[in-house]
C-alpha cells in the first residue's frame, strides 16, 4: 500500500455564488503550487452556492468543503477545519489577489512565521482594484488602528484579504467570527498570543465578477472597526476615561472653594459645571471599559489574567460599598445646601455659591448609582464559570448560522 504524500499547503478559497471567477482562482493555485515544488491542495469552503459553484471547482482540480456557518468568517473557520495541508493560504474567489504568485507565501511560512500577511500597498494596486474610499481612508485608518492597538507595527495594510498562517497555530486561537470581521480577529487574536507575524508583498487585481462584491463598505466597515474597539477596551476606554477623570477631579477641586483666575482667563460655576461632567464620563467610561474586559474574558476573547484586576474591583460587595459612600456624601451635601437655603428662608439664593455645593453632590449621587449597578452588571458577568479551552459548537437555525463557544 502507498502512502500519499503529506500535503503542505492547503490554498483555502471562501465561495458563495463564485461561479464567473472560481475556475480561474483555483487552476492559477494549482499552477502556482506546482511551480513553487509544494505538494498542496486548493480546498473551497462553499457556503451554499446555487449557481454550480461546487461543480467548477471540482472540475477545476479543487477539493471542496461544505460550510454550514453563513458569512465569510463562517466559510473560512470550516475551511481551516476542513485543511490537511500544514499550512493554509487564504484568499477571495474573485479573481483579484496574487493566487498565481503563492511563491513569497510559502518561504515565509516555510521560515517559520505564524501568520503571513499580503501588503497591497507595496505589491501593487491596479487601477480600479480598490474603490478609493478603501484606498485612502478605510484601510489606512483600520491598519493605523490596528497597530496603535495591538503593536502590529509590521503590519500596514491590516485587512488584505490573502494571508498564509500554520494551521494548526491558527487553530489553537479558537477563532470564532462568522462575518467580515473574521480576518481582524484572526490577526488581533494572534497578535495577543504572541505569534510572529510578517508581511509580503502581493498585488491586487480588478474583481473579474460582474455582480457587485460581498462586502458592504459601511457596515463591514463598522464591523471591524468595533471589533478592535472592543478587543482593547484598555487603551479606548479606560485610559482615555482615567484621563478625563482625573482632569475632572482637578477642575472641580480647584473651582468648588471660589473662582479661578489664570491669567486673562477667569473660571467660574460654568467651568465646574463642565468639570463634574467630566467625572462623570470619565468614570462610566473606566467601567465599561472593566466590563468589556470581563466580558472577553468570560467569552475567552481576551486573555484571562487581562481582566482578573477588575473581577475583583467590580465584585458586588466593593461595587455596593463604593456606590453607597458616594450615595452619602452626595446626600449629605444636598441636605447642607437645602439647609443653608432654608437659613434664608427659602428665597432667591446666588448661584455662584449655592452651586459650588450642588453639583459635586448630584454628582456624587449620580456617581454612586453608576458605581453600583456596574458592580451589579459585573456579577451578572462573572456568574458563569470560565473553562481554560474554548470548544467552537456550530449550530444552525431556520434563519442563519451561528457559532457559540462553550465547554
Amino acid at each position: 500500500m502507498t502512502n500519499e504524500p503529506e500535503i503542505e499547503v492547503t490554498v483555502l478559497l471562501p465561495c458563495l455564488n463564485e461561479a464567473e471567477t472560481l475556475e480561474v482562482c483555483v487552476r492559477k493555485a494549482l499552477r502556482s503550487l506546482r511551480e513553487c515544488g509544494v505538494v498542496g491542495e486548493v480546498l473551497v469552503s462553499d457556503n451554499g452556492s446555487t449557481d454550480g459553484s461546487q461543480e467548477i471547482a471540482e472540475r477545476a482540480g479543487a477539493r471542496v468543503a461544505h460550510a454550514p456557518i453563513r458569512g465569510y468568517g463562517g466559510a473560512l473557520l470550516n475551511g481551516i477545519d476542513q485543511a490537511r495541508g500544514r499550512y493554509v493560504i487564504m484568499a477571495d474567489a474573485d479573481d483579484s489577489y496574487a493566487l498565481a504568485d503563492l511563491g513569497p507565501f510559502v518561504e515565509a511560512l516555510r521560515a517559520g512565521h505564524d501568520v503571513v500577511m499580503g501588503n497591497r500597498f507595496r505589491g501593487g494596486i491596479a487601477p480600479g482594484a480598490m474603490p478609493p474610499l478603501h484606498r485612502y481612508l478605510g484601510n489606512p485608518v483600520l491598519s493605523w488602528l490596528g497597530r496603535r492597538l495591538f503593536g502590529l507595527r509590521e503590519v500596514r495594510d491590516f485587512h488584505c484579504g490573502m494571508r498564509g498562517f500554520n494551521a494548526e497555530r491558527i487553530r489553537a486561537l479558537g477563532l470564532c467570527m462568522p462575518g467580515m470581521e473574521f480576518a481582524s480577529e484572526l490577526v488581533v487574536r494572534a497578535a495577543l498570543a504572541g505569534y510572529d507575524i510578517v508581511e509580503v508583498p502581493t498585488t491586487l487585481s480588478p474583481d473579474g465578477r460582474s455582480r457587485p462584491p460581498h462586502l458592504r463598505t459601511w457596515r463591514d466597515g463598522w464591523r471591524h472597526l468595533r471589533f478592535l474597539l472592543v478587543f482593547a477596551p484598555r487603551k479606548t476606554l479606560v485610559r482615555p476615561g482615567a484621563a478625563l477623570t482625573a482632569l475632572g477631579l482637578a477642575g472641580v477641586g480647584a473651582l468648588t472653594p471660589g473662582p479661578l483666575t489664570l491669567g486673562p482667563v477667569r473660571l467660574d460655576v460654568s467651568t465646574l459645571v463642565y468639570a463634574c461632567l467630566m467625572v462623570l464620563v470619565g468614570v462610566q467610561l473606566v467601567l465599561f471599559g472593566g466590563l468589556a474586559e470581563i466580558y472577553g474574558r468570560q467569552e475567552r476573547l481576551v486573555p484571562q489574567r487581562a481582566s482578573d484586576r477588575w473581577i475583583r474591583l467590580l465584585r458586588l460587595e466593593t461595587s455596593v460599598t463604593v456606590g453607597l459612600l458616594l450615595l452619602v456624601a452626595g446626600v449629605a451635601g444636598t441636605v447642607g445646601a437645602v439647609a443653608y437655603w432654608g437659613l434664608d428662608g427659602f428665597g432667591d439664593l446666588n448661584p455662584h455659591d449655592t452651586l459650588r455645593v450642588v453639583l459635586p453632590s448630584a454628582t456624587a449621587i449620580a456617581l454612586g448609582v453608576v458605581v453600583l449597578f456596574s458592580g451589579l452588571v459585573g456579577s451578572l458577568l462573572t456568574l458563569r464559570p470560565t473553562h481554560p479551552a474554548p470548544a467552537i459548537v456550530r449550530q444552525s437555525g431556520p434563519d442563519h448560522d451561528r457559532i457559540l463557544t462553550g465547554s
